[in-house]
């Protein structure tokens, strides 16, 4: 062969990526429309995967001739795909555990239609069992922009045990489940809360965070629990709602009442047979007010970070300790019942703080903090300072959770440190409230996203789902690029309004690099993990209200199609029924699409 022969063929071989080199496709997808989201937002027709990784991308009839006849070819029938959704903040193994026992009311438009759904499941619900509505919703979705009253749910649910969950704020107990949980004039109100009683002194069936949550979740913490096999099932049908939404990874923020590790034995099970479908790091999060560094001190002598039973595995999807918290010190708990005064935290949280972040630093353990007030993360931040001049960070991977009110100056103190933020779309649920309360001047920098990413700190788009905001990232995503609540009042200022592919990618390459990972995820690039979605609807074009309806039609993670609907239903098994038959997600399924 003449030289000008070889040298051409031999660039081109040099050109490839050295994984692509040999290799031929377990999985090709063409005929797409898909938004890469490296630094150019490069857009192509068609991708091929093999060992879980992107083997190359470009023109369809470049992919295609890596195909064979073991390849698994799908046809986008020209619809748009995007790098997998990467939740930052999300309580996806406690809220598995609890999925098959919940109706939702994520996504209801008429309180009408929220009340029936609620008459209907209390009609099936076994004796024994409970309607339970936990989160996901508020009043100002409703067309009515209004609460349920507690004699509208007394009379949906009758004499079944009914828990309610509002926000952060309140909860409903219809008369059946006072009864259950034996609350009576006697019932005494926790610290923080209230058990609201009427003019005769008896319970109502509303309890208030005033402004602590104890009250709710302790509560919720005392109604039954599934069977072994209905968790796993149970946690199973939250995975798949997840790939049905476009997610492919959570990064779990721990959460009240998740004790480690009795309650993660679920999804170790599930890893340990292959069965987890969302990437799964995870956050420890200490759960008696008093202990938490005798538990952060035994975690830190028994738990590796980063090693799991995903280790030195590639077939196996991630799921190990990433670090502590969301909460570190029950006494640094301030709670966002935007109803209610800001919390005054305890003079004694410091020092509290600092033993705890003192032997987590010592062990370079990442940690992460829940801070919802300015006036927190002030405090949060002279613990942390305190501790660099001791023992510097040097690096140490740590974030803030949340962060709606942080200031200009606080802002310089996190990148000085070089922390992080994870922010949610929490406001979408709770902006009303937060105007009426703190005015919309201060509404409009609630988050001041403009300012964060100009100082080039690191942010990361979660949801915070499941208990209070719900855990669908699209209306994260319409959140970011409207700047309104899910009542459509548009609060946020217009610098802080992302355009969409800069919303996506926080919600995509942000959330992975926020704890370092962007190196193999976030955009769909040669030798870039193979997580990606094919989308009911253009993101990019599509009119801003029906963001709000945006699903996957297929969800791959790790290279392998782990979700499919009907369009494409012959890639992906189909999904077994929820268990036990009464499960509301049987006959409701999770977000109620509009």
């Amino acid at each position: 062969m003449k030289l000008k022969t070889i040298l051409p063929a031999l660039l081109l071989i040099l050109s490839l990526p050295i994984f692509a080199q040999g290799k031929s496709a377990t999985l090709i997808v063409h005929h797409a429309v898909i938004h890469t989201l490296d630094d150019k937002n490069t857009i192509v027709e068609a991708m091929a995967v093999a060992d879980g990784k992107i083997l190359k991308i470009g023109k369809n009839s470049d992919i295609l001739k890596l195909k064979n006849k073991n390849t698994t070819v799908i046809d986008a029938k020209g619809k748009v795909i995007i790098p997998g959704i990467f939740d930052s903040h999300m309580h996806i193994i406690r809220g598995g555990r609890f999925f098959n026992t919940e109706l939702r009311w994520d996504g209801v438009r008429t309180l009408k239609r929220a009340l029936a759904m609620l008459k209907e499941q209390a009609q099936r619900t076994p004796k024994g069992q409970w309607v339970r509505v936990v989160g996901g919703w508020n009043a100002y979705q409703f067309e009515e922009k209004r609460l349920p009253t507690l004699a509208e749910i007394n009379e949906a649910t009758g004499d079944v045990p009914t828990f309610v969950l509002h926000l952060y704020g309140h909860a409903y107990l219809n008369k059946a489940g006072l009864e259950a949980l034996k609350i009576d004039a006697n019932t005494p109100n926790p610290n923080g809360g209230l058990v609201e009683k009427d003019a005769n002194g008896n319970p109502t069936g509303l309890l208030v965070a005033e402004p602590n949550a104890f009250i709710l979740y302790s509560t919720l913490s005392k109604l039954p629990e599934l069977t072994a096999d209905e968790k796993i099932n149970s946690t199973k049908q939250f995975m798949t709602e997840m790939n049905r939404l476009g997610v492919t990874a959570i990064i779990d923020a721990g959460g009240g009442f998740q004790n480690f590790p009795g309650d993660y034995g679920v999804t170790n099970g599930l890893c340990k047979d292959d069965g987890l479908t969302i990437r799964m790091p995870y956050y420890l999060f200490a759960q008696k007010a008093g202990n938490e560094l005798n538990d952060y001190s035994k975690w830190v002598s028994t738990v590796e970070i980063g090693e799991g039973c995903d280790d030195h595995d590639e077939n196996k999807v991630e799921y190990h300790a990433q670090g502590a918290g969301e909460n570190l010190v029950m006494s640094a708990g301030d709670f966002e019942n935007f109803d209610k005064p800001r919390p005054e935290l305890s003079p004694a949280m410091e020092g509290q703080l600092k033993e705890v972040l003192s032997l987590l630093v010592k062990n370079r353990w990442p940690f992460r903090i829940h801070a919802t007030y300015n006036e927190s993360i002030t405090r949060f931040l002279n613990v942390i300072e305190d501790i660099n001049k001791e023992t510097p960070l040097k690096g140490l991977l740590w974030f803030f959770d949340h962060g709606e009110t942080v200031s200009d100056e606080n802002l310089k103190r996190i990148k000085a440190l070089n922390g992080g933020l994870a922010i949610q779309h929490r406001m979408a649920y709770q902006g009303e409230s937060f105007i009426k309360r703190y005015g919309k001047t201060a509404a409009a920098n609630t988050v001041p996203l403009k300012k964060i990413l100009a100082m080039g700190i690191k942010v990361g788009m979660g949801t915070d789902g499941t208990r209070v905001a719900s855990y669908n990232p699209w209306v994260g995503l319409y959140w970011l690029t409207t700047g309104k609540t899910l009542g459509g009042m548009k609060y946020m200022a217009d610098e802080n309004i992302q355009d969409r592919t800069m919303a996506l990618k926080l919600f995509t390459y942000g959330s992975a690099q926020l704890i370092n990972l962007e190196k193999d995820r976030g955009m769909l690039t040669a030798n870039k993990l193979a997580d990606f979605a094919i989308l009911s609807d253009d993101y990019f074009n599509t009119a801003e209200e029906k963001i709000l309806n945006i699903e996957s039609e297929l969800t791959v993670v790790n290279g392998k199609v782990v979700y499919a609907n009907d369009t494409f239903r012959t890639f992906a098994a189909p999904t077994p029924k929820a268990i036990p038959d009464w499960s509301p997600v049987n006959y409701f399924g999770g977000y109620q699409k509009n």
